[in-house]
């Protein structure tokens, strides 16, 4: 059975890691959560609340880890999942990371980025010349990188799909699926 790896951590968005998970399990993947160590993350939920200026943050799914980042063995799995929340501004910084986005760029592997996981690419300079979408706050930080910001519910620029948030799941999992797949 093929495996995808999924990048979370403590915070991530309970939806785009649940979502991402149970659909590769039903396409017949086997799928790891990797975080910075093998432990139980707490999930968060990202709402919308009238008289708020910006999302709300409620507790969500607790979720297990497989594997810490520094045990990861890119080479196992046939593609990469970074989840979105506020997980990835911490996680991008953490001992292991690095070996697992280089390893999947450098061999062309299919990588999926949701929400703010693309702050994990920029921060391992894999932005520079791709055209992407993220959490629309995030187009500074993309352009600043060197990529392209464009807002739209999926976007595919060779073997990397980037998608704004989770309402945008059908089309993620749709064309990260379809790289997977060799489509």
């Amino acid at each position: 059975m093929e495996k995808v790896l999924l990048v979370a951590g403590d915070a991530a968005e309970s939806l785009e890691v649940m979502y991402p998970y149970q659909r590769l399990k039903e396409e017949g993947y086997e799928v790891h959560i990797a975080a910075p160590k093998k432990k139980v993350l707490q999930c968060v939920v990202h709402d919308f609340e009238p008289g708020f200026d910006t999302y709300t943050e409620k507790p969500g799914y607790r979720v297990q880890a497989d594997v810490g980042f520094e045990e990861v063995d890119p080479a196992q799995y046939v593609g990469v999942i970074f989840a979105g929340g506020r997980a990835p501004e911490w996680i991008r910084n953490e001992k292991g990371m690095d070996k697992i986005v280089n390893h999947f760029f450098e061999k062309g592997k299919p990588v999926a980025a949701i929400c703010h996981g693309p702050l994990i690419l920029a921060a391992h300079d894999k932005v520079k010349g791709r055209t992407l979408t993220a959490y629309p706050v995030l187009k500074p930080d993309i352009e600043k990188a060197g990529g392209k910001f464009v807002d739209q519910e999926v976007v595919v620029d060779g073997n990397l799909v980037s998608s704004r948030a989770w309402p945008d799941h059908p089309g993620f999992m749709r064309e990260f699926i379809k790289l997977l797949k060799g489509k």
